[in-house]
């Protein structure tokens, strides 16, 4: 009796695991179609993610998210050096985070005169900013068109500093994320990259041609 009561709960067990890993796979497929599709018709969206380097709970907490509708994004970050291409949605909420990076409310609206604040999870889509650095690229693709930012600098705050958000007299892109990067728990510090707008991408690419 013992024993086919085991076997009863194992094989219940087995089969809860097996529904939601099958809806969290069938929900990445029908992500990568939508990406797939908004781009087609020239809708600003981001590929489907790299999650190489995410932690298993962050992925978990990505899938969840693909339920239901995602609201449109603001922008599409992009820094070619470590793969990075995401959405940014507006605000900074547990679902947001999960899903993509998010605008930090009162600051310049993403490709805009000033200073955009984005927050993105260490152990998610921001965990590859351990190895930006001074110089390297940053695109910003909006409604408008595709800015081009440069990172002056990277540096480590605590988290009453938000100094880091103050608005600047220049185009500015403000990346924000929990530091350090593989620490177990509540991270005790921000990680800050600061980038500062250079050109547009599409210009350049035209005076190259």
């Amino acid at each position: 009796m013992l024993e086919r009561a085991a076997w009863i709960t194992a094989l219940v067990s087995l089969a809860t695991w097996s529904v939601f890993y099958f809806a969290g796979v069938a929900g990445e497929q029908r992500a990568r179609g939508r990406f797939a599709s908004l781009r087609a018709v020239g809708r600003l969206e981001a590929a489907a993610p790299d999650q190489s380097l995410w932690s298993a709970q962050r992925v978990l907490a990505w899938r969840d998210t693909l339920i239901g509708p995602t609201p449109t994004p603001l922008a599409v970050l992009r820094i070619p050096k470590i793969g990075l291409e995401v959405s940014v949605l507006e605000g900074t909420d547990d679902w947001t985070l999960n899903r993509a990076v998010g605008h930090i409310g009162d600051t310049a609206s993403p490709g805009s005169e000033g200073n955009s604040g984005i927050a993105g999870h260490r152990d998610g889509f921001f965990r590859g900013l351990k190895d930006v650095a001074a110089g390297d690229v940053i695109e910003l693709e909006t409604l408008g068109g595709t800015g081009r930012y440069r990172i002056e600098r990277a540096w480590i705050v605590d988290p009453e500093d938000v100094s880091v958000l103050d608005p600047t007299p220049e185009p500015t892109l403000t990346l924000v994320t929990c530091y350090p990067f593989y620490f177990v728990g509540s991270a005790p510090q921000r990680f800050i990259v600061r980038a500062v707008r250079t050109a547009s991408a599409e210009n350049e690419s035209g005076r190259q041609g």
